[in-house]
C-alpha cells in the first residue's frame, strides 16, 4: 500500500499548487506543505485543495487529518480554521512549525 500522494493542480495545463499527503494506515494522516502559486491565490484553489486532500484522508483508511505550519502564513492559518481544523498541542518536532492542527474526517 503506498504511503503517500501527491495532488497536483493545474490552471491551462501549468502547475499552480500541490498537496502532499503522508499515510500511517488507520493512524491520523499527515497533509504537508500545501503550495498554491501566487498567482492562482484568490480562486479557491487552496480550498479545493485542502478538501480533496481530506477525501484521499477518508478514502484511504484515516479518520483524522494532521497538519502544521509556521506562523508566518496567516492565510494558510485562516484557511486551517475556516476547514474546521482546531489547534492540538505539536505532534512533530518539526523544527519551523508553530501551529500544529488536526480535524476528524469520520463520514
Amino acid at each position: 500500500m503506498p504511503a503517500g500522494l501527491l495532488l497536483v493542480a493545474t490552471l491551462h495545463s501549468e502547475p499552480v499548487g500541490c498537496g502532499p499527503l503522508k499515510l500511517h494506515g488507520e493512524e491520523p494522516a499527515e497533509i504537508k506543505r500545501m503550495w498554491v502559486s501566487p498567482e492562482a491565490r484568490g480562486l479557491g484553489l487552496g480550498r479545493r485543495l485542502l478538501a480533496e486532500l481530506e477525501r484521499e484522508v477518508a478514502a484511504r483508511g484515516a479518520s483524522v487529518g494532521r497538519l502544521e505550519t509556521n506562523r508566518s502564513l496567516v492565510e494558510a492559518i485562516g484557511l486551517y480554521r475556516a476547514a474546521g481544523y482546531t489547534e492540538v498541542p505539536a505532534f512533530n518536532t518539526e523544527p519551523y512549525a508553530h501551529h500544529w492542527f488536526e480535524k476528524s474526517l469520520k463520514a
